[in-house]
């Protein structure tokens, strides 16, 4: 056990850095040759601009760029502004942890689950329409409706807010409940709050400048993803012209393998994209610290009601949205006759279940294997690095850095130069190539989850297990697994909905060969019966949601004896 804890321990931190870095780079790399039209499989061994040029004369380029900026930057806006407005008008209070525990579950959500959710209460004649026709509508007919697919891309908006703001809470509390953090940070806020400040200008005023840098790079992340989602366009957005993300997988999927050297003309155009709107989002934030002491004269407390009414409308309409979206893909799963524009439907049967099941238990066993798969390495590489980085620490923020750096390159940009590299080395192959890719996304989230509770660990009880004799390896794990217990299972499960999450890594990496649960629900999203598409969906949220009960119950189950 000693050898294997400081192997491990020895290897962790290469090894991570070697799944971040050299596929993003080989990707990147793989990307940029084709960009400049040198690409000898293909019969071009000649670098030149053709492909670019071919880029720019495409019609509706620039519809597809300005709607990847406006989506990807507004939806992230509004995310942050509703992250900020919850922590702000609830910050101290336990309805903070309520809404923690209740917006956790939608983390566990994938992409495509929860757009199809979406959609299915947009489109004319889903659930909403239903629910307000004839008495509010005044019609018995299916309307012409702009959502979804419109082409302003507000149901893009929608989708990602719905996604993104989650996950920043979660970022948000896990900074606020740092040992290092915690106590001063309430200690000032206490003391705003004596001073006269409503609680709503004291988080604002006191809180949040010293939040906002300690949260900067999962915001960056988010602004990277919104800009270059690929699931959620797809699903939600418009066809002509789509997303330039959306654009870019079909040049690549286009059987004239021509496209594939404009496709890499339009991936690096999209890391340039995605740079703009991470260079605008850095420019805001500057003029704001610019600003900063105008603002800060400014009396917040008049406005602190009207906050805090927005905040509880804003969290009724997700709440309302949440339940809907879910409890319409459960009512059309099991639909049959449903006339418009009956509430509910006529007949209520399990055929679709059943016809799903049939086809069901190969993308189901892949996704479970995948999961399972990369996240125990993931859990085992992150837990190990950590546990390097405890006794290193002069060298550990970089690699917290470089965590990001996955979530911040836009997956279409480098996951196609790629596939480029995993079929020169393997080439027959398809779990392995599938499961590198996953990994350089799931390890991000697990190390992110991880590092919270390893650096909150209380340093006194490895001190004394010191101070009795007990070596790193026996402190390890007789003291730190049993007390990081939870956290590790949380950590496994977050890994698991990533992994079960990814759409375009499996795609491309697989090749089409390894049909997984996202992979079919996507594919039958625009196609398929409303009915089955809702079934797929349902099995995209069940999956991850048994990895969190797992890891809920299962502490509990192991020290079953120690509570007692």
């Amino acid at each position: 056990m000693s050898f294997l804890y400081y192997l491990l321990s020895a290897l962790s931190r290469p090894v991570l850095f070697g799944i971040i870095l050299v596929p993003v780079v080989a990707g990147l790399l793989g990307v940029l040759l084709p960009a400049f039209n040198y690409f000898p499989a293909l019969g071009s061994s000649q670098f030149s601009g053709a492909a670019f040029t071919q880029l720019l004369a495409t019609p509706g380029l620039l519809k597809m760029l300005c709607l990847s900026l406006f989506c990807g930057f507004l939806a992230t806006w509004i995310a942050f502004k509703l992250n900020i407005m919850i922590l702000a008008s609830f910050y101290h209070t336990p309805w903070l942890n309520r809404i923690e525990q209740g917006l956790s579950p939608v983390l566990a959500v994938p992409h495509a689950a929860a757009a199809i959710a979406i959609a299915f209460i947009l489109t004319p004649s889903g659930w909403l329409s239903r629910l307000l026709s004839p008495w509010l509508t005044g019609s018995n007919m299916v309307g012409d409706s702009w959502l979804p697919n419109d082409p302003w891309g507000i149901s893009i908006i929608i989708g990602l807010v719905f996604k993104e703001l989650p996950f920043l809470l979660l970022m948000s509390l896990s900074v606020l409940k740092q040992a290092n953090l915690r106590v001063r940070l309430l200690q000032e806020y206490k003391v705003a709050i004596s001073l006269g400040y409503q609680a709503e200008a004291a988080f604002i005023k006191v809180i949040f400048p010293q939040l906002y840098p300690l949260i900067r790079l999962p915001v960056l992340a988010v602004l990277a993803y919104a800009t270059a989602s690929v699931e959620i366009p797809y699903i939600l957005g418009p066809n002509n012209p789509a997303t330039l993300a959306v654009t870019i997988l079909n040049w690549f999927n286009h059987s004239d393998l021509e496209l594939r050297f404009v496709a890499s003309a339009a991936a690096v155009l999209q890391i340039v994209l995605s740079l703009t709107v991470i260079l605008i989002w850095l420019g805001g934030e500057y003029l704001w610290r610019r600003a900063r002491s105008l603002f800060m004269a400014i009396n917040l407390n008049p406005w602190a009601p009207f906050y805090r009414f927005c905040t509880g409308v804003t969290l009724i309409l997700f709440a309302v949205i949440l339940i809907v979206s879910l409890g319409g893909l459960v009512v059309w799963s099991f639909a049959g006759y449903w006339p418009y524009p009956a509430a509910l439907p006529n007949s209520i049967t399990g055929l679709h279940w059943q016809n799903a099941f049939t086809q069901l238990a190969e993308p189901i066993s892949n996704s479970l294997l995948m999961a399972v798969s990369s996240s125990l390495l993931a859990l085992l590489i992150s837990l190990f690095a950590l546990e390097a980085a405890s006794y290193r620490t002069a060298t550990k923020s970089w690699l917290e850095y470089l965590i990001y750096l996955p979530l911040l390159v836009p997956g279409v940009a480098f996951l196609f130069g790629l596939l480029w590299l995993q079929q020169a080395l393997f080439s027959d192959a398809v779990f392995l190539p599938v499961l590198i890719s996953h990994l350089v996304y799931v390890i991000p989230y697990v190390y992110l989850s991880l590092a919270v509770s390893y650096h909150n660990f209380n340093p006194a009880l490895i001190r004394v297990a010191a101070s009795l004799g007990a070596k790193p390896c026996k402190v390890f794990w007789r003291v730190k697994i049993p007390q990081l217990f939870a956290a590790i299972m949380v950590a496994f499960a977050l890994g698991l909905a990533i992994s079960l999450s990814q759409y375009l890594p499996t795609l491309l990496a697989g090749g089409g060969r390894y049909p997984t649960l996202t992979t079919e629900a996507v594919a039958l999203a625009n196609g398929a019966s409303r009915r089955t598409s809702a079934v797929y969906a349902i099995m995209q949220m069940v999956l991850p949601l048994l990895g969190f009960m797992l890891a809920a119950w299962l502490p509990k189950w192991v020290y079953r004896k120690a509570q007692a």
